[in-house]
């Protein structure tokens, strides 16, 4: 017996974005490495790119994720 049940179709009101397929999805219809969400809306997960490059482009100016200390040191050569 499966410890996990592999769920075949979502919920209704569940939104995810398909990488591969690049399209909105109710439920989820693709493999859980290709997709984004879920979100709470349709809109929502049209949206899904612009939202991962405005988070990803806020992680990587925040200056809470990148000390200081390895800019000062000298390269090993």
């Amino acid at each position: 017996m499966a410890l996990f049940k592999k769920r075949t179709t979502g919920k209704p009101g569940e939104w995810y974005y398909c990488l591969e397929h690049k399209k909105v999805e109710e439920g989820p219809e693709c493999p859980a490495k290709n997709r984004f969400g879920p979100y709470a809306s349709r809109e929502e997960a049209s949206h899904a790119m612009e939202t991962a490059r405005d988070r990803n482009l806020e992680w990587e100016t925040d200056p809470r994720w990148h000390d200081a200390a390895g800019k000062d040191r000298p390269e090993d050569g």
